[in-house]
Formats: structure tokens, sequence, C-alpha cells
């Protein structure tokens, strides 16, 4: 079963279409089982916020299929056409080692969230104007949510779940 937008959010209007779509991310997130030997089950949120199915194992295949031109997953991995991406799940935004970012990630102070993962996953040009990152982006919700939860297991210490 999957949940709409709008049952997690519970409320309506712009401001409600917003808010679903950021919890629409957590519930997804929050519901993410991880199947990768040595990591640990997510303890899922209650039946009542409906059961979406995201999986680091499926995430991880769909990272490896559509990233692993230019990226490397590995800890220490030397960045390519584009960074290293292990830690980037609550990491700093454009500050992997040994990567020439251009202006427009530059442009975007911060840490990696799971909603700005969300955003920039689903289309790299709209989240960071003037990005050299030419992927056109995951428009499925499901698959950026199973990408980000295999994503969050590239740490020593995966940042909590939303």
């Amino acid at each position: 079963m999957y949940v709409s937008l709008k049952q997690v959010a519970g409320t309506s209007g712009v401001v409600g279409e917003e808010l679903a779509q950021v919890q629409g991310v957590a519930v997804r997130l929050r519901m993410a089982l991880q199947r990768r030997p040595g990591h640990r089950a997510i303890t899922p949120w209650p039946a009542s916020h409906g059961r979406i199915a995201v999986h680091a194992a499926a995430g991880e295949a769909t990272a490896k299929k559509l990233c692993a031109s230019c990226h490397t997953f590995n800890e220490g991995g030397k960045a390519g056409v584009g960074p290293n991406i292990y830690g980037a799940v609550g990491g700093d935004r454009a500050a992997s080692a040994g990567f020439a970012y251009s202006n427009g990630l530059k442009g975007k102070a911060g840490k990696w969230g799971y909603e700005d993962l969300n955003e920039w996953l689903a289309k790299p040009s709209a989240f960071a104007p003037g990005t050299r990152m030419s992927f056109a982006g995951i428009k499925a919700a499901d698959q950026r949510a199973n990408v980000i939860a295999y994503l969050r297991t590239l740490s020593k210490s995966p940042v909590p779940l939303p």
C-alpha cells in the first residue's frame, strides 16, 4: 500500500502540498529496510502511516546503474567525473576532497539532508542552477528514496532517519 502525500501531511492548499512533499520523503526513508550485510533493519513507523516499499538494496542497484559511471561509493574513493559520494548523507555539500565543484553547487552551502538529496536527485539543475552535473534526474519518487536509503548506508555513522 502506498501513502498519498496529502494523506501523510493531512493538510491541503499550497503550503500543505509543499509540506506533503517533504513529509513524503521522510516517510519513504523511515520505512526503508536495509538489506546490506552487516546493517540492521530499521524499525518502520506504525502501520497507520502506511507501507512504502523502499529498500537500500534496490537503491544500490539503481545507484550503480545510474551513478557509477561518474561517482565512486567506497570510503576514501577517488573522484572521477563526479566526486566520491561516501558519507554524502549528512555531509557538507561540495566538500569531497580532490573534486573541483561548479559554482552552482558551491553556492549551496550546508549539509546534505534527506529533503535536499531528494530535490537534487529529482533534478540537479533545478536544485543548483549552474551545476556541471549533466544528469537529468530520477523522476520516480520511490526510486529516489531507494537511492537515498542506500547512500545513507555509506557511512560509519548513518544519519538518523527523519
